[in-house]
């Protein structure tokens, strides 16, 4: 007699322990992703305004008006993860005083 319960070779619950953990998993590498994502764009922001200030003082064909652009952008995403990591680490503290 064959045990309904077993699937290629895996009980039931076996297969729903699997499944949880293979969606953890999923769901820690898509935040994983879009947190090193998003600071590859902070990175890249702030890359971009180095090389377009390099241009200019080296008299390269730039216009000023490009490189404040630049400048401006990768400040303004360095204050953005600022201000979101500064939430995130409230958040965090906060979570660490609540009572259980």
């Amino acid at each position: 007699m064959i045990n309904n319960n077993v699937v290629n070779g895996l009980t039931l619950s076996e297969r729903g322990q699997g499944y949880n953990q293979s969606l953890s998993q999923v769901k820690e590498n898509k935040f994983g992703t879009y947190l090193k994502n998003a600071i590859d764009e902070v990175n890249s922001a702030q890359v971009q305004s180095t090389e377009a200030t390099q241009k200019l003082l080296n008299g390269q064909e730039i216009e000023l008006h490009d490189v404040m652009i630049t400048a401006q952008k990768a400040s303004i995403t360095m204050q953005a993860a600022l201000e979101i990591r500064n939430k995130a680490v409230e958040a965090y503290q906060e979570v660490m005083r609540m009572q259980v």
